[in-house]
């Protein structure tokens, strides 16, 4: 498989006025040609924040790409300048964000903001462009989509509008969709007809994908490969499965534990990671995760763990923890309710 995206050693830092902070911490994972990523962890966890950096879509300042390499196709998105990113954003790498009502554009016509990408990107005339923001609309499952290029985004409803995003994000069929929390403004139903919508275009289209979410449910059912970030760190990554029926990091543990099992009653009360979040002012220098980790080892608190091959494990499960946990830590016989 041919590498798509590599990224190596990214830190990314706010400098405010009240103090620095510190939310991605030394990232590095690849990205292969058509596979899907699910990148989870709580808020904060740096899961958006790397890639809005790598892509130049963060103020800076007060944020700064204090060092690493992102290499897309072989090239160094860190090292392009703001013109040169423009040409990649939107042409080689589709970006679908979490509200479509706050990033559409409320004044301009649903048809415009498809077509001034594929003007921009191609140099289309204005009605070969409208033309195929027609058949972009038809092939996200829009009916009548004669009639939405001529409304605006107040005239959808939630599903619609996030079906429109992804029609702009495919426009001119990129290489690589980001979808961050998509869904997450969505009710159940809208939500599941999207993922559906986003399976086909895979298949149809062959599309890598990063889907970034706090749902661990959808990225059972999407993803190839998933990555836990905590505290701007990848604590665990490797095949959904091996992940999910052998977590070999504490954090990761905590989430699966924190999901509906089918033998969960109503009475039941759901398991809490204890503790708080880390303070993000303070760069951590052991395990970030050390003060919540019930296995946690001295080493945890002074030493910093790397990303590592997991130990009688599958090709491609990492994991950075000093502890070894046994192969049952995670509740026996649990079946999670995706």
């Amino acid at each position: 498989m041919n590498t798509l995206l590599d990224i190596k050693n990214l830190v990314v830092k706010f400098h405010t006025e009240m103090g620095s902070v510190h939310p991605v911490n030394g990232v590095s994972y690849t990205l292969n040609e058509g596979e899907t990523l699910g990148i989870v962890g709580e808020s904060g966890s740096g899961k958006s924040v790397h890639f809005l950096a790598i892509l130049g879509l963060l103020p800076m300042p007060p944020a700064k790409i204090e060092s690493g390499d992102a290499f897309f196709k072989g090239k160094n998105l860190i090292k392009m300048s703001a013109e040169e990113l423009r040409h990649i954003r939107g042409r080689e790498i589709g970006v679908v964000f979490q509200d479509p009502m706050t990033s559409l554009n409320p004044v301009l016509s649903i048809g415009r903001q498809i077509s001034e990408r594929l003007i921009f990107h191609f140099g289309m005339k204005k009605s070969s462009a409208l033309n195929r923001a027609e058949e972009i609309l038809d092939l996200v499952g829009i009916t009548e989509p004669k009639r939405i290029v001529k409304q605006y985004p107040h005239q959808l409803s939630g599903g619609m509008r996030q079906r429109v995003m992804i029609a702009i994000a495919l426009s001119c069929e990129p290489s690589l969709l980001v979808a961050d929390e998509p869904t997450t403004a969505l009710d159940v139903t809208i939500q599941a007809q999207v993922l559906e919508l986003v399976k086909d275009l895979r298949r149809k289209l062959g599309m890598t994908i990063i889907w970034i979410t706090h749902d661990l449910g959808i990225v059972s059912g999407l993803a190839d490969t998933i990555q836990v970030m905590y505290a701007g760190m990848i604590l665990e990554r490797g095949p959904v499965e091996a992940v999910f029926e052998d977590p070999r990091n504490a954090y990761t543990i905590g989430l699966l534990e924190s999901l509906p099992h089918s033998h969960h009653r109503d009475r039941d009360r759901l398991h809490q990671i204890q503790g708080h979040p880390p303070d993000m002012h303070i760069e951590p220098l052991g395990d970030p995760f050390a003060p919540r980790n019930p296995y946690a080892t001295e080493r945890c608190w002074r030493e910093r763990p790397s990303l590592l091959p997991a130990k009688n494990s599958v090709e491609g499960h990492f994991v950075a923890a000093w502890y070894n946990i046994r192969k049952d830590a995670l509740k026996d016989n649990v079946n999670y309710d995706f």
